[in-house]
């Protein structure tokens, strides 16, 4: 358990540079869409930490899949649980999403949606090659027999 905590820590710190890098992608974004012209020093305060603490925890989050006594669906719901309870505490924080019913349903359609978009590209890429794999061992094998 203390490897895979160290992992987490590693794959977190890794990835929480980047938070502040995606942040200002999204201000630069919304200055050119949305003609944001000033932010206060408080807002860009909490955007930064909150950023770099989301980042954190999905680079950190990735590790949940090396457990091997874990199940894969309880793997995939404990990593798209605190990914979704994360992304969503950070745009409620930010200021991104209003608090509310309505705006709470979209946001968790959308994250779902993406959710289950980029797992079915991880399954089909993994399937993929798992095939190839799995065809490459029958030729060995049916070479051996020969």
């Amino acid at each position: 358990m203390k490897q895979v905590i160290l992992e987490f820590v590693r794959r977190g710190m890794i990835a929480c540079g980047f938070g502040p890098l995606i942040l200002v992608v999204l201000y630069l974004i919304l200055h050119q869409k949305c003609d944001l012209q000033t932010l206060t020093v408080e807002q860009v305060c909490v955007a930064i930490l909150s950023l770099s603490a989301l980042a954190f925890i999905a680079g950190g989050m990735n590790v949940i899949y090396q457990i091997e006594q874990l199940p894969l669906m309880i793997a995939i719901l404990l990593h798209g649980g605190t990914l979704y309870i994360g992304y969503l505490i950070t745009y409620l924080v930010n200021g991104w999403i209003e608090m509310g019913k309505s705006p709470i349903i979209v946001f968790t359609v959308i994250f779902l949606l993406g959710y289950l978009v980029i797992w079915l590209i991880i399954w089909s890429i993994t399937k993929k090659n798992a095939d190839r794999l799995n065809e490459k061992l029958k030729e060995k094998q049916h070479r051996k027999s020969i």
